[in-house]
């Protein structure tokens, strides 16, 4: 465990995340005595726990679009990795891409709140479930076993989405909102994808019926 835990920690994407994330629990302990900043801590956990399966679904799995820019923004980002799954390069997401979005984010709660504490323990609370989120997502694709039931069922459910079909099973921690949602099946009912692998398929078949 001590290998992946390693190979995890210091890519170099999720070891400058770890990095934020220390700097902002630092700094929201200093804040320990207002019970508001630890409620913007978990809300801000929670938020990026819906915001998980509402991207996995509704962006990462659009189809694939005419634009040449917003192509290879999805292949870079979902695409490739269907179709290349265990490919550590593929498997995180890149900190061009999350960066932006929680300073983004910061800003516009810092618009609402007009308090940096609240802000800070905002975007902890978001970090922290975005690290987590990458752990459980690296854990699924990698040669590790998790210690619980529980852990093992959500490796199984993901791994179910990658290799049985992309129309269910989105969220990557926990299958709440699949369940919510309608897009957790029981497997045995489920038939496998011929493009489960392929998201691009539907493209490919576009450009053949054009030629």
């Amino acid at each position: 465990m001590s290998k992946y835990l390693k190979e995890f920690l210091f890519f170099p994407d999720i070891f400058i995340m770890c990095l934020v994330f220390f700097a902002g629990i630092s700094t929201t302990l200093t804040w320990s005595d207002r019970g508001w900043t630890w409620l913007a801590l978990a809300l801000g956990a929670l938020l990026f726990a819906i915001s998980e399966y509402l991207t996995h679904r509704f962006i990462f799995h659009l189809k694939p679009p005419k634009n040449q820019f917003l192509l290879q923004l999805l292949k870079r980002l979902h695409y490739d990795h269907h179709e290349d799954p265990n490919n550590l390069k593929l498997l995180f997401l890149p900190l061009w891409y999350t960066g932006p979005q929680f300073i983004a984010v910061g800003i516009i709660a810092f618009f609402i709140t007009k308090d940096i504490s609240l802000t800070v323990g905002f975007l902890t609370g978001g970090i922290a479930y975005h690290l987590y989120y990458e752990w459980k997502h690296y854990v699924a694709h990698r040669p590790v076993k998790p210690f619980t039931s529980w852990g093992r069922k959500l490796k199984k459910y993901h791994l179910l989405h990658h290799f049985k079909s992309e129309h269910y099973w989105y969220g990557v921690t926990n299958p709440a909102i699949d369940h919510l949602m309608g897009t957790f099946k029981n497997e045995k009912e489920v038939e496998t994808s011929p493009t489960v692998r392929k998201l691009m398929a539907e493209e490919s078949k576009e450009q053949v019926k054009i030629g």
